[in-house]
């Protein structure tokens, strides 16, 4: 890993991110979002939304990290669903389960079309983080809970709950990488994350100059998750080793602690290449080898047409539907002269002698 080529001096660091989802990106702008997908017909679709202005107590440190955790898991969930819907509705009707078809519909006939979509999608985030607390917060406490037949030194303790927390997430990570969707979602991760790299190191917005960055970048939410891991590990330490139930409160009660030094910790290393900084990202970079991979140029531009359609002026309004590679929507009129320049150019390739110019 040459770290001279993650944390660039010549580099400009911005609050840009991204997430990839199903075949393609969501790119955070100032005061948008802009989500691009790679349809299977190769064609571009995008769909742009404003972005909720912060209030003041939540852009103060600590908070502010809490705050950007479930924006995030909120915004990502609410993507992914979206992501989902537009490649259904490219491909059809997909046969669903009777029980969810039927509790889709009550929900609709409830709630309304829109009403059952959101409940759908806080279910969602839901479940992903009583999973994730539960099986990587919770859990490792509970197993090392019989380690004090062996031991009763709490800093043992503690440190075996440590490193088992990590190595179940590192496994998780790595198991989910070898199936092949999977794999696409990381492979679009590391088009955003040379795509940003790019523009913070003021190159224009070109898949060749995309192409030479690494996949790997210090602000990443992978290495924020690796600083949660961590943190949560040290902060632990100094509460020794209490009853069962004592240490799943405690666990659950220091998690807005560690989101937000966690967050706070991922900006210093965003906007700093000193020495400290650099070992302290290590693990989060480490583990964005498996979070990332290298992306097609196909995926590139994806990333780039959504970096250039949320670097935009304030007051552009949102949009969505079919675009080009500028972040563009596409007109009916110009898909029939697109359509038209296709028909043309596969006669002409199919008879001999037949140029565009004879006809």
């Amino acid at each position: 890993m040459d770290l001279k080529r993650i944390f660039m001096k010549d580099a400009c660091p911005t609050k840009i991110g991204g997430q990839a989802i199903l075949e393609g990106i969501m790119m955070r702008g100032p005061d948008r979002t802009a989500t691009v997908i790679r349809m299977p017909d190769k064609s571009l679709y995008i769909s742009t939304e404003k972005l909720k202005q912060p209030s003041k107590w939540s852009k103060m440190p600590l908070i502010r990290g809490i705050v950007a955790f479930v924006a995030s898991l909120v915004i990502g969930t609410r993507t992914l669903m979206k992501s989902a819907d537009i490649l259904e509705s490219f491909e059809g009707e997909q046969a669903v389960e009777e029980e969810e078809d039927k509790l889709q519909k009550w929900l609709e006939g409830k709630f309304g079309k829109e009403g059952a979509w959101n409940i759908m999608m806080y279910a969602s985030v839901v479940i992903a983080l009583v999973f994730t607390i539960g099986v990587f917060i919770l859990l490792p406490t509970v197993v090392v809970n019989w380690c004090k037949y062996f031991t009763h030194n709490a800093n043992v303790l503690n440190l075996i709950e440590g490193v088992l927390r990590i190595a179940m997430f590192i496994l998780y990570v790595a198991l989910i990488r070898k199936m092949p969707d999977i794999r696409r979602v990381f492979e679009f991760h590391g088009a955003e994350h040379k795509c940003i790299h790019c523009y913070e190191n003021g190159l224009p917005l070109e898949v060749e100059n995309c192409r030479q960055f690494y996949t790997l970048h210090p602000r990443c939410g992978t290495s924020f998750l690796m600083f949660v891991l961590v943190i949560s590990f040290i902060l632990h330490a100094f509460l020794g080793w209490p009853s069962l139930a004592l240490r799943l409160i405690s666990r659950l009660l220091l998690l807005p602690l560690v989101a937000g030094v966690s967050y706070e910790l991922l900006r210093w290393a965003g906007r700093s290449d000193n020495a400290l900084v650099k070992v302290l990202s290590l693990p989060g970079l480490y583990l964005q080898k498996l979070t990332t991979c290298e992306p097609d140029d196909e995926q590139l531009q994806v990333a780039i047409t959504g970096m250039k359609a949320v670097l935009v002026p304030a007051d552009t309004p949102t949009y969505e539907g079919p675009c080009d590679t500028e972040g563009r929507l596409i007109t009916k009129e110009q898909e029939l002269n697109d359509g038209t320049r296709e028909i043309t150019a596969e006669i002409t390739a199919e008879v001999p002698g037949l140029s565009a110019k004879n006809e």
